[in-house]
């Protein structure tokens, strides 16, 4: 069956236009003007509200299997949809066993099957010590890899230092797969920490001088520094610090291959807002200065930083630490997949961009990084019919029920924000609509086994 959907605001990866997405067997096949749909296809309008590409998260914690009490592929894939998400790309480190070898990567197929409400992927994971587990994970279908310079925070995924990076980068420039990297180092942390003693720790400024600049920036350049000699695709994700944006300016501008992200809350808070004890803002890297935030926002406008994506990253109530407000033991993480469209929305139009941009950040992008751009990622022929019906006008107050994934906790709790996601079509079937759900989990593997 053919099917026309009609917007005035149709976002095509360089404008938007008054037009209409021409949909068949689940793949675009055309946009076209209103007066060129043919005649024998079903239609639907949306009149003002914006069409754009369903969204990619290329940076979630979906935690299964093994910690499915934190979140768990039913409710995560469940906030993206209702959140503007068709494709989300998990990381390997919070599930038991960490996605680190071929066997792991089967169980989280097998724990996968039949829950999805959106598409999803799978990143491996290079530890210390799984060197030889890295390109059969790439014939196995992973779009790429993820590390941390410092403690993760997970017993079983281990951080990998220099010699162990240097052992590893050989496998992954093969594959031709990307290196995420968690960029911080922890020289400076420890150093910081020696400073903070007898301090009190319901203070966001002591925990914002726990984890300086300086973790990210050392880090950086030594990746940097390795990307030159091993010709890797590095990505760096998070990045909170926008004194790290003049050396990957500079990287960029010497052709190496280095892509960057930020998240939704970096852009969005400022250190100076955050109340003391208020360990549902914490993550790390913090969230750090108005200026820096300002900053960052200038990185994404001159295309230093690529994309924007959540590192939804959810835990048990108990592990926040709320009653205590303890910013050292409570744990870092920030769930936002149903709420990440509008925030970024919110800013977009106080800061004069356009969805245009908003759908590079959070679609296009992403998408590239994870190699599914011929499959999603923007409204063209050719493409999964994944897209967003978007009221950009709209806007509402965050509240519990608007939060589904598995915890109700969340920074932008009361918040009003401008946007509301009114539907989300996976492969031309809607799968969330005015706050409902499809009754069928049509989710399925991106595996990219050979790209």
């Amino acid at each position: 069956m053919a099917y026309a959907y009609l917007s005035k605001r149709l976002i095509t990866p360089t404008a938007e236009r008054d037009g209409a997405l021409l949909v068949e067997d689940g793949v675009i096949t055309a946009i076209c003007g209103r007066g060129e749909v043919p005649a024998n296809v079903k239609t639907k309008d949306f009149g003002d509200a914006a069409i754009l590409p369903g969204l990619v998260d290329t940076h979630v914690h979906i935690n299964e299997p093994g910690r499915t009490e934190w979140e768990g592929f039913a409710t995560a894939t469940r906030a993206a949809a209702a959140g503007g998400y068709t494709t989300l790309v998990d990381m390997p480190l919070n599930c038991l066993p960490e996605t680190t070898t071929v066997a792991a990567l089967e169980l989280k197929r097998k724990a996968a099957a039949g829950q999805c409400m959106v598409d999803w992927a799978a990143w491996g994971g290079a530890v210390a010590g799984n060197q030889e587990h890295l390109e059969p994970l790439a014939a196995a279908g992973v779009p790429g890899y993820k590390c941390f310079l410092i403690y993760p925070g997970c017993e079983g995924f281990t951080m990998i230092d220099l010699e162990q990076l240097e052992r590893a980068l050989p496998h992954i420039a093969k594959t031709g797969l990307p290196l995420l990297v968690h960029a911080e180092l922890a020289g400076p942390i420890d150093a910081a920490a020696e400073k903070l003693q007898n301090v009190d720790w319901r203070r966001y400024d002591t925990y914002l001088a726990s984890r300086p600049d300086e973790a990210e920036l050392e880090a950086i350049t030594l990746m940097l520094g390795l990307c030159r000699k091993y010709k890797f695709k590095l990505h760096i994700v998070h990045l909170a610090t926008a004194k790290g944006l003049p050396m990957l300016r500079e990287a960029k501008a010497e052709g190496l291959p280095v892509t960057v992200e930020t998240c939704p809350h970096y852009l969005h808070f400022r250190s100076e807002w955050i109340p003391n004890g208020a360990t549902q803002f914490k993550c790390a890297p913090p969230i750090r200065s108005a200026a820096n935030c300002d900053a960052l926002w200038e990185g994404l406008r001159t295309g230093v930083i690529d994309m924007v994506v959540t590192d939804h990253s959810p835990c048990p109530p108990e592990m926040k630490k709320m009653d205590e407000g303890l910013f050292n033991t409570a744990w870092g993480g920030i769930a936002s997949l149903s709420v990440a469209l509008p925030v970024m929305w919110t800013d977009c139009v106080k800061r004069g961009f356009s969805l245009v941009d908003l759908s590079r950040w959070m679609s296009t992008a992403p998408a590239a990084l994870a190699g599914l751009s011929a499959h999603v990622g923007s409204l063209e022929a050719g493409r999964d019919a994944n897209f967003v019906v978007f009221e950009e006008s709209g806007g509402f107050t965050v509240q519990a029920r608007d939060l589904h994934y598995r915890h109700k906790i969340s920074p932008y709790m009361s918040e009003r924000l401008r946007g509301l996601v009114k539907a989300t079509y996976l492969r031309g079937e809607v799968v969330f609509e005015n706050g409902s759900f499809a009754d069928e989990a049509r989710g399925r593997e991106h595996a990219v086994a050979g790209r």
